[in-house]
């Protein structure tokens, strides 16, 4: 999926008021927030994966 098409179905920001947001609707939020939330937490554990392995090739030898 591209960035485009990403923003695209993303008809919300974070922090607008709620008030006169239906059920569905709010559950249709939640579930693609629950969907980034899990996208970020699987790029960040590749990244620390990353900087762990960086850390062990460069770490000075003592």
């Amino acid at each position: 999926m591209d960035d485009d098409m990403r923003q695209s179905e993303t008809l919300f920001q974070i922090g607008e008021d709620l008030y006169g947001i239906s059920v569905d609707e709010l559950n249709s939020r939640l579930s693609v927030l629950k969907g980034e939330i899990k996208r970020i937490e699987l790029e960040l554990a590749k990244k620390t994966a990353d900087l762990s392995a960086a850390d062990l090739l460069f770490k000075p030898k003592s």
